[in-house]
């Protein structure tokens, strides 16, 4: 049986930003992805299919973010840490092969197109999850 309140709790507060800044990205993201594959996928399609699966995975986030259920919470917490990895993981190897990443990407160098917000948000999001999780008054 859910436990009650708890989709409310992941929806309020800090909450109700975080979702917006993972709508944000999902937006952008998907935008931008769309858009390089639309129109110049042979130039950097490794980057191109990264900025991709980063709009998939914000796109997850939020949807599960905005639902809070016990499932969609789990589903967000994997997202977030796929979201996290891949940030890390895209942002090093950007940094040690840039001939890889001919165009960035957005999580590039760590997000530094976007004022690496996409290096800070996987932890907020699972600092968040995390204590809308236990405090009934978030």
């Amino acid at each position: 049986m859910p436990e009650p309140g708890l989709a409310q709790r992941t929806r309020s507060g800090p909450g109700r930003l975080l979702i917006a800044v993972y709508a944000v990205f999902a937006l952008a993201a998907t935008a931008r992805s769309a858009v390089q594959i639309g129109t110049r996928f042979g130039e950097a399609p490794v980057a191109y299919l990264l900025s991709a699966f980063a709009a998939v995975v914000y796109v997850v986030a939020t949807v599960c973010l905005v639902r809070g259920s016990a499932t969609s919470r789990t589903v967000a917490w994997v997202s977030i840490v796929v979201e996290l990895v891949g940030v890390l993981a895209v942002g090093t190897f950007s940094l040690v092969d840039p001939q890889a990443f001919p165009d960035a990407t957005v999580w590039s160098e760590f997000g530094r197109g976007y004022v690496f917000i996409p290096a800070v948000l996987p932890v907020l999001g699972l600092w968040w999850l995390r204590v809308s999780a236990r405090d009934p008054v978030a």
